[in-house]
């Protein structure tokens, strides 16, 4: 079914969601660091190649 998500990947969303909130929790708090953004986005990528490798 085109569109359908496993549960690997819904668990790669929840994190890069959950590592959203955390990495601008902690720029609001203690100030940004470019390495926590660094890394988020590098999350943001992987999940976004699994939803692209499970929908394609």
């Amino acid at each position: 079914m085109a569109g359908s998500t496993d549960s690997s990947t819904k668990t790669m969303g929840v994190l890069t969601l959950g590592g959203l909130v955390a990495v601008t929790a902690y720029t609001v708090a203690l100030g940004s660091n470019g390495w926590l953004w660094f890394g988020w986005v590098v999350l943001g990528l992987i999940t976004l190649a699994m939803i692209v490798l499970k929908t394609g």
